[in-house]
């Protein structure tokens, strides 16, 4: 049979050049997949700025949440650990360390020049890490600072001139004493002096990390055993290598996990496409070659062996794709990569990685893909009985093996479940994690089960067809009706790439609109105030208050906590959201109001709970609960409130005093204002107000929202780029399949011209059969995203609330249509190109 296979590869390219174009394009994408996960892993940030330090200690950015009683998770926390300054005379005394650099990190902001220039500021003890050397000027002095190159370019100053740097809330004239180079390090960078660096940072008793260069003949392992030591009873993470790269850039710490997630979930998308769309094509192939399997069975060739064969087929077609993905699989990944940078989903620093070990997984999926798809392919083709073999070549029976009855009736057995919990158990946008999986649960059962639907499609369909086209309809319809399991294998694609993209994208759509409507209603504040370096300074509050156009202002930062006490179940792992807040004025500035206690209470250690959140851990106004919040410190927190919550967007409030010190930034983000009468009066005032402090900027409410909903594009960009990933791939197997499908009916066509019909007429019929076979697999798209966005919509409220351009159906219909008939239209044309007594011969 391996002989036999191996010879039936050069007589018919056509079929097989489809089969090996899926399981090509399937490996490539699952190779790319690999490679995005062995990144995530690695997660590769090389040291820029840090470069010169041999090790570094930093705060320890880890945390075990209790998923459950008995498990813990090992998580990134959000925001920077900070170090006691007192440590770094502790690790200078360690044996075998040289130097022992204590870093202030914080933003800062360039106003001078054509346009601000965000940058970081440290100290200038931090320039030799790198090293920058000084290509004119000084080191700064008290009132001085340091630029890079690039950013005194960019900013059209040059040492001795004077130049404002708002920095901690705040902003100050400094004289540029000198401009520093170095290479490798695209980050804007100022340095002050010391003294400055320490006032600037806003935290004088903490530094961000402490910068380690050896001593001569120093051994790293034992400074890093010594340091240990010498810091024992101090959470402290030591980093070396390629690892201190995170100090530079903390969010690649959270990017790595989100990579890791994104590839495995792409990876086994494309994995599942993949086997139908093999299957397909196999199958398809199996049918065209029914004569020939009839008269192997007649003679006696047994389903084993006739398995074999087809099965060998494949595999041979697989090695020849497995080959081609090897060098197409980097590159690709490498391409996606870039996107998702773009994106700023990952982080610019990260290091793109693909050695060999994602190319295994990605060739074992390969194998189980050919091995899927020929099993299911061939199924039909090998179980004819010797004596109906023959007959079976003339007029192909619909029946379906029990094996994929039953596996098709169990997918969607869990497409109703699927549906049922997204529906009747999940609120608000958290449904999407069961609805999102169900469209694929319901597009497997209708790929498996696929003659079945088809038939039923196309009797519900045959009368007005026949009815709106004539005599050439009449046949495409008839062909459609004798042909169920070819229109099954060549509608299935269609239907896949119509599921993936109507459910998914409406999904993305909708929970996009209900994200940014949800911002939007939460916030009553007339105008935000900002700061170009990131912080605003508090003490601004009493300023806008006093104005008369202000009704009411307060501070307003985010944030995220893990409660310890009482334990929260499995949404401890995802985390609290917080909004610190002002208690004067919480009630004009944001729609919250309580349902039990007061909001006038958010000061000091306080907290006010949604609703459901309190009922889930069982508390009420009065009790205390213990949080663990972004930079790792602990804080019992007393319940002074209990509002309700939008559904999907449990947000606890507490006061900015209380969050601000333990983010990053240290700073209150935004300042709330309300008007108390005429708006345009209030934006005046707080111009006004913005000119006396450079660096401070106002919005208005529609710029913020707007700017919310640019937000929520860019990072569902990521997952329009997955989904297009997917509908590319399955387009492509609609032209492969339709391709094979019609490209070996050239007998037929041969005959009909025979009998007197014309070309066109040809045409005519297998445009009406392509745009039949079309609708098909267009309708039972439209039940696949139904199954999952009916559920959903009820989830959120009502059927009602999909939301979404119709652009997204109207394309998806137009290009199933299209697709369809250029991959059917084309290989006819072909065929009627040669005489009809050749091609009835042939």
């Amino acid at each position: 049979m391996g002989k036999l296979a191996a010879r039936s590869l050069r007589y018919r390219i056509g079929g097989f050049a489809a089969t090996f174009l899926a399981l090509f394009i399937g490996a490539t994408l699952v190779m790319a997949c690999g490679g995005l996960m062995e990144t995530g892993i690695r997660n590769d940030a090389p040291p820029q700025r840090l470069a010169g330090a041999d090790l570094l200690v930093t705060g320890d950015r880890t945390h075990e949440v209790a998923s459950s009683k008995k498990h813990k998770k090992t998580i990134p926390l959000p925001e920077r650990v900070e170090l006691p300054a007192a440590l770094v005379d502790k690790v200078r005394a360690v044996p075998g360390v040289r130097a022992a650099t204590g870093e202030r990190t914080f933003d800062a902001a360039v106003l001078g020049g054509a346009a601000e220039a965000k940058a970081q500021a440290h100290g200038w003890e931090s320039a030799a890490l790198t090293p920058y050397a000084l290509t004119a000027g000084s080191a700064p002095a008290a009132g001085e600072v340091v630029l890079d190159v690039a950013t005194a370019r960019r900013a059209g100053v040059a040492t001795g001139d004077r130049i404002r740097i708002a920095a901690h809330g705040g902003s100050a004239g400094y004289r540029v004493s000198g401009v520093a180079a170095a290479r490798g390090v695209p980050q804007a960078t100022l340095f002050f002096s010391a003294p400055e660096a320490t006032r600037l940072s806003g935290r004088p008793e903490t530094v961000a990390d402490i910068a380690v260069t050896l001593a001569p003949g120093a051994r790293l392992d034992d400074v890093r055993k010594g340091i240990r030591e010498a810091l024992t009873g101090n959470p402290v993470t030591l980093l070396s290598g390629d690892d201190r790269g995170a100090v530079e850039h903390p969010e690649v710490l959270q990017g790595g996990e989100d990579l890791i997630a994104l590839s495995g979930v792409v990876g086994g998308l494309v994995i599942l496409v993949a086997a139908f769309v093999v299957a397909g094509t196999v199958s398809l192939s199996a049918s065209q070659r029914s004569r020939e399997l009839a008269l192997l069975r007649a003679i006696g060739t047994s389903t084993g062996q006739l398995r074999r064969m087809l099965l060998g087929e494949t595999l041979m077609v697989m090695v020849l794709a497995g080959a081609a993905a090897w060098p197409a699989g980097p590159f690709v990944g490498r391409r996606l990569f870039d996107t998702l940078v773009d994106s700023g989903m990952i982080a610019d620093t990260v290091r793109f990685s693909q050695g060999w070990i994602p190319a295994m997984p990605a060739y074992g999926a390969l194998l189980l893909t050919a091995l899927a798809g020929g099993l299911l392919g061939s199924m039909r083709a090998v179980q004819a009985k010797p004596v109906e073999a023959l007959g079976e070549a003339a007029v192909q029976k619909p029946g379906l093996h029990p094996v994929r009855i039953a596996v098709g009736l169990l997918f969607l057995a869990g497409t109703v479940a699927l549906a049922l919990v997204t529906a009747l158990v999940l609120r608000g946008p958290v449904a999407a994690s069961t609805a999102g999986p169900t469209v694929m649960c319901c597009a497997i059962a209708l790929a498996l089960l696929g003659p079945w639907f088809a038939k039923l499609v196309t009797l519900l369909l045959h009368w007005p067809v026949r009815l709106l086209t004539g005599p050439s309809g009449r046949l495409a319809a008839l062909n459609c009706r004798a042909r169920t399991a070819k229109v099954a294998a060549i509608a299935t694609p269609v239907m896949l790439a119509s599921a993936i993209a109507t459910g998914n994208l409406y999904l993305q759509t909708t929970t996009a609109a209900i994200a940014d409507r949800a911002f939007a209603d939460n916030l009553r504040a007339d105008a935000v105030l900002t700061s170009a370096a990131g912080g605003v300074d508090p003490a601004l509050l009493a300023r806008v208050r006093a104005l008369p156009s202000v009704a009411a202002a307060g501070a307003y930062v985010t944030g995220k906590a893990h409660t310890e006490k009482p334990h929260d179940g499995d949404e401890n792992k995802k985390g609290l959201p917080l909004q610190g807040v002002s208690a004067e004025g919480v009630g004009q500035t944001l729609a919250v109001e309580a349902s039990a206690g007061s909001l006038d209470g958010l000061r000091g250690d306080a907290v006010a709970l949604p609703e459901t959140v309190a009922h889930r851990m069982h508390r009420t106004v009065g009790d205390t609960i213990t949080l663990r919040l972004g930079d790792g410190a602990r804080a019992d927190v007393r319940i002074v409130a209990l509002f309700k919550g939008r559904e999907g967007f449990d947000t606890a409030l507490t006061s900015a005093e209380l969050l601000a010190p333990h983010t990053t930034a240290g700073l209150p983000s935004q300042l709330l204002v309300r008007a108390s009468g005429d708006r345009g009066r209030l934006m005046a005032d707080l111009g006004a107000l913005a000119a006396q402090h450079p660096g401070l900027k106002v919005a208005g409410r529609d710029a913020v929202t707007a700017a919310q909903a640019e937000s929520s594009r860019t990072q569902a960009s990521v997952n329009y780029l997955i989904i297009g990933m997917l509908v590319a791939y399955t387009a492509l197997s609609v032209v492969n399949t339709t391709a094979v499908a019609v490209g070996n009916r050239r007998k037929e066509f041969a005959l009909q011209r025979l009998t007197g019909a014309t070309r066109g007429q040809v045409l005519r019929m297998m445009t009406v059969e392509g745009g039949l076979v079309a609708l098909v697999g267009l309708l039972l798209g439209g039940v696949a995203a139904a199954s999952t966005l009916v559920p959903f919509g009820y989830a959120l409220g009502g059927a009602g609330e999909i939301t979404g351009p119709s652009s997204i159906a109207l394309t998806v219909i137009g290009a199933g249509l299209a697709l369809t008939l250029a991959a059917t239209l084309v290989p006819t044309w072909w065929a009627l190109r040669s005489r009809p007594v050749e091609a009835a011969r042939a």
